[in-house]
């Protein structure tokens, strides 16, 4: 198969899942299907995953990210020891770990297309991806606390594995208790990087966005934590900061100059 007949085989197999949708066509212009086969993945809730639908998905993905180009801390300068900042899709970074800012339920962003790291981290991943944190939420039987972190394979992403992590939502004044769990947000995630062997990790901006944290003080949070991790630990790993938005790379290259 080629990508266009391994996208049509995955939204003709995602829309037989639902008999309301056996009426839907599949769009004839690349970017409609890429849409569709996406939105498809966004609403899917967890369910098991046939061999045969999970090695054409992985064939698709795999060939997208190579078509993406991959990124790896090879590529990159430091900016620092250790440290590094990069402006781009963190689905394309080969490194050991990155990082999602999710959500407290843990499953991915479900609103179609959504333009958040979440939604972008579970569409490039993979359906086994929510499928894998459906099994931890089961097994933990509650919501994920803010600031704490959960590690799974990264599947069809370039890098090993995906740490998820809940920052705190700020909808007042910023508090010291919002700056305290964000710092544990990132602590959390460099601590389950390294028990699991990682030498390189990329954070988002986490907490910023929809959550609500101001980014100047995030950004001074992610900073002074990762460095005070580097210090207190003789850790020797890899630190991506990476960022989306031209407002947060003057940021950060403010803070690491």
């Amino acid at each position: 198969m080629n990508q266009a007949e391994r996208r049509q085989y995955l939204i003709r197999a995602l829309l037989a899942e639902q008999p309301r949708w056996q009426s839907v066509e599949i769009p004839a212009g690349t970017k409609a299907q890429k849409d569709l086969l996406r939105a498809l993945m966004n609403v899917r809730q967890p369910a098991p995953v046939s061999d045969a639908y999970r090695a054409v998905e992985s064939a698709y993905l795999r060939e997208a990210a190579a078509e993406k180009g991959i990124v790896t801390p090879d590529d990159l300068t430091p900016v620092q020891e250790n440290l590094y900042l990069w402006q781009g899709d963190i689905t394309r970074l080969g490194v050991d770990a990155i990082v999602n800012a999710a959500n407290s339920a843990l499953l991915g962003c479900f609103q179609p297309l959504h333009n958040c790291i979440d939604n972008a981290i579970h569409t490039f991943a993979g359906l086994d991806l929510r499928n894998c944190c459906d099994e931890i939420m089961r097994q933990q039987g509650h919501e994920e606390p803010t600031g704490q972190a959960k590690i799974t394979p990264g599947f069809n992403l370039p890098c090993s594995y995906v740490l998820h992590t809940v920052g705190p939502i700020v909808s007042g004044p910023l508090t010291e208790e919002h700056c305290d769990l964000l710092a544990s947000c990132y602590r959390s995630c460099l601590t389950l990087a390294e028990e699991n062997g990682c030498k390189s990790i990329a954070f988002c901006c986490i907490s910023t966005g929809v959550f609500g944290f101001p980014q100047r003080e995030a950004a001074a949070i992610a900073v002074r934590t990762v460095k005070d991790y580097q210090q207190a630990h003789q850790s020797g790993v890899k630190v991506i900061f990476n960022v989306f938005k031209d407002e947060d790379l003057a940021i950060y290259q403010s803070l690491l100059q």
